[in-house]
């Protein structure tokens, strides 16, 4: 059984939970994750097709990494963690872009949202992701709203990148 901390409105953990509660859609325990968006040379974003085994927006498209964080861990612990865990990434460059409250109907994610570079190639874990590839801003805005990424991607994208 997986456990999440669970933080106040500042990202203070305050307590730990099973990830089944966090994820009821009933409890709406606040609980952090992280984000990160990869840039190579060209500018363009690396994209993750989430495994269409997770729980959560299966088959859809989101920011090259993204996880839950660990009760006691840093976010940039938990960045690092799951970049190798995703993507195979040891080295790279990161930056806080923002942090946000993001609310569905399933949860609550307090969310650190990085970007940044790599040397790198990205090489996807199956287990985690099923495909993963750069894209331009143009290819993106075309999609953005026709349902093939997260939500919450779009809103980053949107807000942050400010293509649209």
């Amino acid at each position: 059984m997986e456990i999440f901390p669970v933080v106040d409105e500042n990202g203070n953990e305050i307590f730990s939970a099973p990830r089944n509660i966090c994820h009821d859609g009933s409890s709406m325990l606040l609980h952090p994750v992280v984000h990160f968006h990869l840039f190579n040379e060209k500018g363009e974003l690396y994209l993750q097709k989430r495994a269409a085994t997770k729980d959560l927006l299966p088959g859809k498209w989101d920011t090259a990494v993204g996880g839950h964080m660990k009760p006691g861990e840093s976010p940039e612990e938990a960045l690092r963690r799951e970049a190798m865990e995703e993507l195979g990434l040891e080295n790279f460059n990161f930056r806080l872009e923002m942090k946000y409250i993001w609310e569905s109907a399933l949860e609550r994610e307090f969310v650190y949202s990085y970007s940044g570079t790599s040397d790198e190639i990205p090489v996807v874990n199956p287990e985690e992701v099923e495909n993963g590839r750069f894209w331009s801003a143009e290819e993106i805005t075309m999609k953005i709203g026709s349902g093939i990424f997260t939500p919450n991607f779009e809103k980053e994208f949107k807000e942050h990148y400010c293509y649209l």
